[in-house]
């Protein structure tokens, strides 16, 4: 997911920015830090994958284990909690089919992730079951409409329904 959301932010600028309160000004991130809210059984908290554009999928897998590891143990140092510019968050674990997630300020938007489900759909006229994973876009209105969420959304639909185009990024 955070390699899809990362590939998605590409054509989607306004969501991979932040707020500069002293400045009252949107700024546009020109890099990729996506953080990963992790449940560490003493709160939650958001380490951050800095440079997600220039690591492999296998790379971000390893860093993400490492760095919930760290934050489940109380090992994850502050600075690894920095610097984000969007965040992914997911209670499907926990057998949440949905939610709203809360923006991580000064970030402008965050993706959250429901339980994978088996449902019915139809494909081509025919009833079959696929699995759906339920994702929710919280975002600044300020920054971006519902339109723009939706085409966003719809472009990590894309990524993840055809995994050979991640795994074509770095």
């Amino acid at each position: 997911m955070v390699k899809a959301v990362t590939v998605a932010l590409r054509g989607f600028k306004m969501f991979n920015a932040s707020i500069d309160p002293e400045r009252n000004e949107l700024v546009y991130k020109q890099y990729y830090n996506i953080g990963f809210a992790a449940d560490t059984g003493h709160g939650l908290v958001v380490p951050v994958i800095k440079g997600t554009d220039r690591k492999s999928i296998r790379d971000i897998s390893a860093e993400i284990a490492e760095k919930a590891r760290l934050a489940r143990e109380g090992a994850l140092p502050v600075e690894d909690m920095r610097g984000g510019t969007f965040t992914i968050t997911n209670v499907g674990p926990l057998g949440g089919t949905a939610m709203l997630p809360t923006i991580n300020y000064p970030e402008v938007a965050i993706l959250g992730m429901g339980k994978v489900q088996e449902k019915p759909v139809v494909r081509d006229g025919e009833i079959v079951i696929r699995k759906i994973l339920p994702l929710t876009l919280a975002f600044d209105h300020r920054i971006a409409d519902g339109a723009d969420a939706a085409r966003f959304v719809a472009e990590l639909v894309r990524q993840l329904s055809d995994p050979n185009l991640l795994l074509l990024e770095t």
